[in-house]
């Protein structure tokens, strides 16, 4: 049996510790290591909803970068959220089952809510073997009576990953528990139960989803445990200050798959693409980590929500269709499109240059392998020298090269192999794959051009499907869902969650809105109708909204409240400006209005000025309507 054994030999001058020029890496016939389980990435946490919004050839191309093999990023792993209708770092990803009568009786349409489904879908159309992921931030109220570890959620779980399989045809491989949140061993154990109950033995759970290697210890000395549990997943180790990149030997000890289950830079600039090299190159060399997963997927949501810009890349102004391809892309291709899942870590072939970091990759058959290297923290050069064993033959191996400022992701000339040895002179600053493989590619579409959100806006919800989130909108709490309306006259927005559900992050989540827009609008003016649709309740405009400020009552803006009682309120932020009262029965359609032009701030009351003031703290931002959690419908939106 052919093998590959990968051992450096770093000549090391006593004096100061100082390396030498030259390294010298012999390649010979023996391999040892871990399995490869791929580069991934997350969608969550509504960063990828308006890519949903799209026109349909750009949003192919989109993902063509993501998913298409040899092709961009090439991702193996998709990790998905559960949408658990609550907010979850930039918007709400809506549920399956938003009350337990529809988990009871569950209906194709429920499974059809959101963009997680097209993703998984669209990703395993252009890649068969791509792995796929699942996890909760948060989970519908009504679960467990609130209580988050319970029979309800295995349950709720399970439903999310049986319609997958039954109304998209999409099997998912693993799912985790509660995202970054203390776990439940014995919680764990039920849901491998139920699992095997729901006929999903297949699925594997990753876990913990925190930030340590904790769970290792009890799993340990808990077989039942240990069994329920095929990866340990922890999240940002990379970010430690002492020891980065580490797990522990009691981890690296069970025969478990170790995982960097979410981790990443949140961002995909050349910054971004030298984190990215980095992680995927030293979470196996030094913590033996075989699958990488980041967050987010694709920047596909509003500037002025949490950590913008966090993507691989950009698609966010669906309105144009344009995209860009940021080198966070070219990172993950410096891996994807030189090593598949199932190949092998060379574990004597994984280690540090002088500056730098190398890891070998070798094919089930043995007779293929690639070298992926970085140099980012350098702008120096270095010698390296490689000597192979005979068995390897005299194949050229073809390099592909980015380097900062200069390159991304570039074919190189191929490298001679003369008695069986090579050398290569690395730059500083770069990342290089060399491979015995063919087939790379940087695959290229011409994006439309950017153009900003186009007053005037208008939209009856007359082309929104049934069930589905309106297109541009943004839920920031809540779940606002195109129907038909009440009085049958047309479809409407409307807000379907009637009480907060378990949250991830924050204790409470009132400002029930969605918005959509420009960061830089600044007069314009809001139209809406809106009815509540029961006895008691509210409804808001919004406008100049800077940050949507998660997980306090208001978001930086201006936010116009009325309700059921004829009670309206005017918000600059948290600091009401203004109060006063309007009829506003409940079971009618009303119109309300905001407008702002300079400082001079008005709303209106079916087109009756209830109060105009000068206000200067908020001068620009998007627009919104919103509710509180109650059932109310929004139909006629216009800004102007």
């Amino acid at each position: 049996m052919h093998r590959v054994l990968f051992t450096i030999s770093l000549i090391l001058i006593k004096s100061g510790l100082l390396f030498s020029q030259n390294q010298f890496i012999t390649i010979s016939n023996n391999i040892e290591g871990r399995t490869f389980e791929g580069i991934g990435a997350l969608s969550a946490g509504a960063s990828s909803k308006l890519l949903l919004d799209y026109p349909a050839e750009q949003r192919d191309q989109v993902l063509d970068y993501l998913f298409k093999p040899k092709f961009g990023a090439g991702l193996q792993h998709l990790k998905v959220e559960i949408g658990g209708d609550v907010n979850s770092t930039d918007g709400t990803e809506p549920g399956h089952a938003h009350t337990r009568e529809e988990m009871t009786n569950p209906q194709s349409s429920f499974f059809k809510r959101g963009y997680e489904w097209m993703l998984m879908k669209e990703a395993r159309k252009r890649n068969p073997s791509i792995y796929l992921d699942c996890l909760e931030w948060g989970c519908p109220g009504w679960i467990g009576n609130g209580i988050f570890y319970s029979q309800d959620n295995a349950d709720y779980i399970s439903a999310f990953i049986k319609g997958a399989e039954r109304y998209h045809n999409v099997k998912i491989d693993y799912t985790g528990i509660w995202n970054e949140r203390d776990f439940d061993a014995e919680w764990i154990k039920l849901l491998r139960k139920t699992l095997n109950e729901n006929g999903l033995n297949h699925v594997k759970i990753i876990a913990p989803d925190t930030f340590d290697w904790g769970i290792a210890e009890l799993m340990k000395n808990d077989k039942t445990l240990n069994d329920a549990i095929y990866a340990i997943g922890i999240h940002y180790n990379e970010r430690w200050k002492d020891n980065p990149y580490s797990s522990t030997m009691v981890a690296k000890n069970l025969n478990k798959s170790l995982r960097n289950s979410e981790g990443g830079p949140w961002r995909g600039d050349w910054e971004g693409f030298e984190y990215l090299v980095k992680l995927y190159n030293r979470n196996y060399i030094k913590g033996k980590s075989t699958n990488v997963i980041t967050w987010s997927l694709v920047t596909s949501y509003y500037d002025n929500l949490s950590i913008p810009n966090s993507g691989l890349m950009y698609a966010k102004t669906p309105w144009s269709g344009y995209f860009e391809v940021q080198p966070g892309i070219w990172a993950a291709a410096h891996t994807t499109q030189f090593a598949e899942p199932g190949w092998k870590y060379a574990d004597s072939g994984c280690g540090y240059l002088k500056k730098g970091s190398y890891v070998t990759l070798v094919s089930p058959d043995r007779k293929d392998f690639s070298i992926i290297i970085e140099t980012v923290d350098t702008t120096g050069s270095q010698t390296v020298n490689f000597k192979l064993d005979a068995d390897f033959g005299n194949r050229p191996l073809h390099v592909w090269k980015s380097t900062k400022g200069k390159t991304e992701f570039e074919k190189q000339p191929d490298i001679r192999i003369k008695n069986n040895n090579f050398t290569i002179i690395l730059e500083g600053k770069s990342a290089y794959s060399l491979t015995t493989t063919t087939g790379q590619t940087k695959g290229y579409y011409k994006a439309p051009e950017n153009k900003p959100f186009a007053f005037p806006y208008q939209t009856g919800f007359e082309n929104d499907s049934i069930g589905q989130l309106a297109r541009y909108f943004m839920d920031q709490a809540g779940v606002f869902e195109v129907h038909k309306r009440s009085d049958n006259k047309g479809n409407c927005l409307r807000q379907v969650i009637d009480h907060q559900g378990i949250e991830w992050e924050v204790s409470h989540n009132p400002s029930v809105e969605t918005i959509l827009g420009d960061t830089a609008w600044t007069d314009y003016e809001v139209h809406c109708d809106v009815a509540i649709t029961e006895n008691t309740g509210s409804a808001k405009i919004l406008g100049r909204i800077s940050d949507t400020k998660r997980g306090t009552d208001y978001p930086d803006g201006y936010t116009f409240i009325i309700t059921t009682a004829n009670k309206w309120t005017l918000m600059e932020g948290n600091r009401v400006i203004g109060t006063g009262w309007a009829d506003f029965p409940p079971f009618k359609w009303h119109h309300l209005s905001v407008k702002f032009s300079g400082s001079k701030i008005s709303a209106w009351v079916n087109d009756k000025e209830a109060i105009s003031v000068t206000s200067t703290k908020y001068t620009h931002g998007l627009a919104g309507i919103g509710s509180a959690f109650n059932f109310a419908e929004f139909d006629n939106f216009e800004i102007k």
